[in-house]
């Protein structure tokens, strides 16, 4: 079977179904496909998101995929040291736990209503090139049926295993430094403040934290992520989850209902992220707060970019590199100072000590500190404790 289209997406995540979403609304004749059998199902993510990020993005928040609306966030030091910060603004809190398997499918609806075909159960195998070498579509596998897609462009949305990049010629390989291992239990139960999102920092999630994200009072995410170079497998990561919930009263006695697990990358994005008739978004250009492992902001910006990119270029049936370079260059004015920073607080965080942790928690407690984010950390600690940010 053989299908014809203007731009062809793969991977229906949020990143991916921004991307069909604005390449339809721009008048592209536009498919996305995906392997799985249900849109955001299995989760792979804690599933937090700011409320500004999402209203930065076009999507409104809406209470069908809300699962627990948060007001502030909770960061411990190893040896307990506690900040506390409540960030919410008038009537609304500045963040949310999802219900990402809800999302997911709401993005994709919104896809569906701009135009975009959806095609489940299909799976790139590979990509398709002229007797030019230019690449002009994919090959496919739909629910058992090899299938080819031909396109103008092709997004590749498919995540942190995308292959879709590498087999265009993308160099997507990061080391062991750049990923964390990451398992997360869905657990009921258990005793949380259930409006707060809470960290945990130190050698209790070697070269990354432990996170208990709320899904109403007594349920939660509890997961963590260990930096690739400290873990030699899931079974590390799950013995250090098991272990930290062994010796937390709150969680000791609760249920697991879903245990999922994964990787993420935790670098700062691909050298380049377009190439002739091909574009990387979200997690498959490695665009995520290395500092943080979120993406869910990450992926929907880069996809919005990239189908209005695309459909600024149509007109002029132009898909080349320089043309799609407009696209890189946007989501690195938008947010890559940001990322490299990240990038290299992370460098220093996985070297420090507990110790050393402590005392950065408790340097800066006493500051008056709006909300937990990278920014608002940064102050404070070149305040009061200035020797952690030190080259």
């Amino acid at each position: 079977m053989k299908y014809t289209c203007d731009v062809v997406v793969v991977g229906a995540g949020p990143g991916g179904s921004m991307a069909a979403k604005h390449a339809a609304l721009g008048g592209l004749d536009t498919i996305l496909i995906e392997k799985k059998a249900e849109i955001g199902a299995p989760l792979r993510c804690a599933e937090g998101v700011s409320r500004r990020r999402l209203v930065e993005v076009g999507i409104e928040p809406d209470p069908k995929w809300i699962s627990q609306e948060i007001v502030g966030s909770i960061m411990k030091s190893p040896s307990g040291h506690t900040l506390k910060v409540i960030e919410a603004h008038g009537d609304h809190g500045v963040g949310y736990v999802l219900e990402r398997h809800l999302f997911d499918k709401a993005v994709a609806e919104q896809a569906a209503a701009a135009g975009a075909k959806i095609m489940m159960r299909t799976g790139c195998t590979g990509v398709i090139r002229d007797a030019d070498g230019k690449l002009i579509g994919i090959r496919a596998r739909q629910m058992g049926t090899d299938i080819e897609i031909y396109a103008k462009c092709i997004v590749a949305a498919d995540g942190f295993e995308s292959q879709t990049a590498r087999w265009a010629g993308i160099d997507t390989s990061i080391g062991t430094n750049d990923v964390d291992t990451c398992i997360q239990y869905r657990m009921t139960n258990v005793s949380i403040e259930h409006e707060f999102c809470e960290f945990l920092i130190g050698s209790a999630a070697p070269g990354g934290y432990i996170w208990i994200f709320p899904k109403g009072k007594r349920t939660a995410n509890v997961g963590l992520g260990i930096q690739g170079s400290k873990c030699k497998g899931k079974a590390d990561a799950k013995y250090y989850l098991d272990r930290y919930i062994e010796k937390d009263e709150r969680l000791r006695n609760g249920q697991i209902l879903e245990i999922v697990g994964g990787a993420v990358s935790t670098s700062a994005g691909l050298e380049c992220s377009v190439a002739d008739n091909l574009i990387i978004v979200g997690d498959a250009a490695r665009i995520i707060n290395p500092l943080t492992g979120g993406g869910i902001y990450h992926a929907c910006m880069t996809g919005k970019l990239a189908g209005e990119i695309l459909s600024k270029y149509a007109e002029n049936n132009n898909f080349s590199k320089e043309a799609l370079i407009e696209y890189d260059a946007a989501w690195r004015a938008k947010i890559y100072p940001e990322l490299e920073r990240n990038w290299r607080i992370k460098e220093k965080y996985v070297e420090m000590s507990d110790e050393l942790l402590d005392e950065f928690i408790l340097a800066i407690s006493d500051f008056d500190l709006k909300q937990i984010r990278v920014d608002d950390l940064i102050e404070a600690a070149k305040e009061k404790f200035p020797q952690i940010l030190e080259d």
